[in-house]
């Protein structure tokens, strides 16, 4: 059947099961939008305010279902706003897909308006970045696209489409959509992982990365179960497993509990499975040492370039988390060690209770409030910055799929993705966390949230700083505060003078009936709460950090 480009692109995402697509519309992908109209019983498409917000919506889609979110936008400015959630996705691992507008093939290279190389400049980003050059391929390249977003270690795409591509008028070249290729693994490597642990005295299982669902954790959970050991989550990958589980005994990133860092630099096998062990979760990768990965590391992971890339391990596997746990869960090991994770989980157990603070706001009382008030499969999402601190220390994350938050720091990340959570999932409560910093970097989604009913409950925590570098500043620049001071706007105001419902908390006495009041205003909420910048972080003030501490 012939049809023009646009449509072919929109009916290969139809096929892949796409339902909905995040946007700012522009005049270089018309056709598309148009397309995307006769379409409307199937995608949905939601318009937002600024690129950066559409591609951090596209890619809470894709963290929270498992499948590639879908964002639009024009080409040069758009594009570039945009990178900022092609990064969040490459660095997260996420199924991701930007297309984007571009210039007509026969104005390439001659700085045409707003003409970028996407190919170039979103090379290093992105796992795939590529220019449709044959409008009879696209059927081709959008299920490229989708097995390159899912397949190894998940990622994102950028998909450059010219005016031209986009208007001509085709046969295209269809083909059935198939599920993505999958990896597990060798049964010598699973005799060897049991030999290992039938060795061990102090083994830790360390949980991370993408592509898991319900049965791999419940695959998962049956193998931590019966060996008895201790489950630690990576970074922002909190809600694996159940944190009210006994086998759970915290989680790996930036400031994390002293005695889970100085048990896994005890720990004389490390079974990690899906995970990258990156930077944050490594403490700058000083948690361990290479000679000691290459003696107690087994490392499985989904995308062989991972393996041995900083770590050498003991043991390194192939294999995607759902086959590996699948496989895990038929082993059957006697665990020696159960005081080893008893102590792991009592420790746990004393990290999160709630703290003494300076000010009138007590932020660990505060996340311990809403945990209690709330679903256990409320959906919690956050962008970058201190305030982020309370919420994964104190937050317990009782189900899978209930924490959206950056791995790659992104500010800005949690309105959107809260709006991309609610819309995914309308049953279910959803409360982004954003610092001050933070929320006005995509707080214009508001907008977005108003307009298509999408009714979360925004927190934003203004302390009138950058508190993550001012917290840095004042240990390296003690008392010399340069560029980290804010000047905030009411952002109770500013929340209604979108039509939101709005609050403004004080003190910590006033947080739960404002909090009761949010969550059924039947609209976008926000609550502003007005803390003290002394409490930079949970357990440690300015003065504090000024003293060295």
């Amino acid at each position: 059947m012939r049809h023009t480009g646009a449509r072919h692109i929109v009916d290969a995402l139809v096929a892949h099961g796409v339902d909905r697509v995040f946007c700012v519309p522009g005049e270089s992908y018309l056709p598309v939008l148009d397309a995307l109209h006769d379409v409307s019983d199937k995608i949905q498409l939601i318009a937002c305010r600024m690129e950066a917000g559409a591609a951090n919506m596209a890619e809470a889609h894709g963290k929270l279902t498992g499948r590639p979110g879908v964002c639009m936008v024009t080409r040069g400015p758009g594009a570039t706003h945009a990178s900022v959630g092609v990064h969040t996705a490459q660095q997260d691992s996420t199924p991701m897909l930007l297309l984007i507008g571009q210039v007509a093939t026969g104005d390439k290279g001659r700085e045409a308006f707003q003409e970028v190389d996407y190919a170039a400049f979103f090379g290093p980003l992105a796992k795939w970045a590529v220019e449709l050059d044959d409008a009879t391929r696209a059927h081709e390249i959008i299920g490229r696209a989708f097995a390159t977003a899912l397949q190894g270690r998940m990622g994102p795409v950028a998909i450059a489409l010219p005016e031209n591509m986009l208007a001509a008028d085709v046969e295209n070249d269809t083909a059935p959509v198939r599920a993505p290729a999958r990896s597990g693994l060798d049964p010598q490597v699973l005799a060897e992982i049991a030999a290992l642990l039938g060795r061990a005295r102090k083994p830790v299982l360390i949980l991370g990365g993408s592509g898991w669902d319900d049965a791999s954790l419940a695959d998962i959970r049956t193998f931590a179960e019966g060996a008895d050991l201790p489950a630690v989550l990576s970074f922002r990958r909190k809600d694996l497993l159940d944190n009210d589980h006994p086998n759970f005994a915290g989680d790996l990133g930036l400031g994390p509990n002293p005695k889970l860092i100085a048990r896994l630099r005890e720990a004389d096998l490390l079974l990690t499975v899906g995970a990258r062990l990156g930077e944050n979760p490594t403490q700058g990768y000083t948690l361990f040492t290479r000679a000691e990965t290459a003696e107690k590391l087994v490392h499985i992971h989904a995308g062989a370039e991972e393996l041995g890339r900083v770590w050498p391990a003991r043991l390194a596997a192939v294999a995607d988390v759902r086959s590996a746990a699948a496989t895990l869960a038929t082993l059957k090991i006697a665990g020696d060690w159960a005081p080893w994770r008893t102590e792991a989980r009592a420790d746990y157990e004393a990290w999160t209770k709630p703290i003494a603070v300076t000010g009138a706001v007590n932020l660990s009382e505060i996340v311990a409030h809403i945990v209690e008030a709330t679903p256990k499969d409320t959906i919690f999402t956050n962008g970058a910055g201190n305030y982020a601190a309370w919420l994964h220390r104190f937050v317990r994350h009782r189900a899978f799929r209930t924490q959206l938050a950056p791995t790659s720091g992104a500010m800005g990340y949690g309105v959107p993705a809260a709006i991309a959570a609610k819309l995914a999932h309308p049953e279910r409560e959803v409360i982004a966390f954003a610092g001050d910093g933070c929320f006005l970097m995509t707080g214009q989604e508001l907008a977005t949230a108003v307009q298509y009913g999408v009714n979360v409950v925004i927190i934003v925590v203004d302390n009138g700083s950058y508190g993550t570098i001012r917290m840095h500043q004042e240990r390296q620049f003690p008392g010399r505060v340069s560029a980290t001071d804010l000047r905030n706007p009411d952002f109770a105001a500013f929340a209604r003078s979108f039509g939101a419902w709005a609050g403004t908390v004080e003190k910590t006495a006033d947080f739960a009936s404002v909090f009761a009041e949010a969550r059924t205003a039947g609209r976008p909420a926000l609550i502003h709460i007005k803390t003290d910048v002394e409490d930079i972080s949970p357990g440690r003030t300015i003065a504090m950090l000024r003293a060295g501490g």
